[in-house]
């Protein structure tokens, strides 16, 4: 098998369980995992870039699903607060949550951006808001929302760029 067939049979079987794990995290929240909610994710689940919602609208429309704007909100405002996808706060686009298979520690991930080829990592942030809060704390500042977002140059794209 070709390397490209390899990867892609490989994207497949992870969208695949990610679709799966994302069904159980909503039955676990009891919260609908309603059919355009599960297409929205598997628009975005299917990348490992992150992708705007008027993305998700066009790769929607040319699979058949015609929507408005609106509906699309909707159903990523659910994806959100189950805690399946992220937004990148920087692009306004919405990425998988790359850790759904992972023992859930209620501790924020940070966000790692590539700025060549779009993918988004996620990074345990423990340590990072631990100092968040501990600078928040000394001048006696309550903390609203906590987002660490980083871009840079992932090690795919890093490597191509010394070949």
């Amino acid at each position: 098998m070709p390397a490209n067939a390899a990867d892609e049979q490989k994207g497949k079987e992870r969208l695949k369980t990610s679709l799966e794990q994302a069904a159980e995290i909503f039955a676990e929240k009891n919260i609908r995992f309603t059919d355009l909610r599960r297409k929205v994710f598997e628009e975005i689940a299917s990348t490992q870039a992150s992708v705007g919602a008027y993305e998700v609208l066009d790769r929607l429309a040319k699979k058949g699903t015609r929507l408005a704007p609106i509906s699309v909100y909707r159903a990523l405002d659910a994806l959100l607060e189950a805690g399946v996808v992220h937004r990148l706060e920087s692009k306004n686009a919405y990425f998988a949550c790359r850790r759904m298979h992972k023992p859930r520690t209620g501790r924020p991930p940070i966000f790692l951006s590539c700025e060549k080829c779009g993918a988004v990592q996620e990074v345990d942030g423990d340590e990072i808001f631990r100092a968040i809060d501990h600078a928040a704390d000394d001048v006696q500042f309550e903390t609203r929302v906590r987002f660490v977002e980083v871009s840079g140059t992932c090690q795919e794209c890093a490597a191509h760029r010394k070949v």
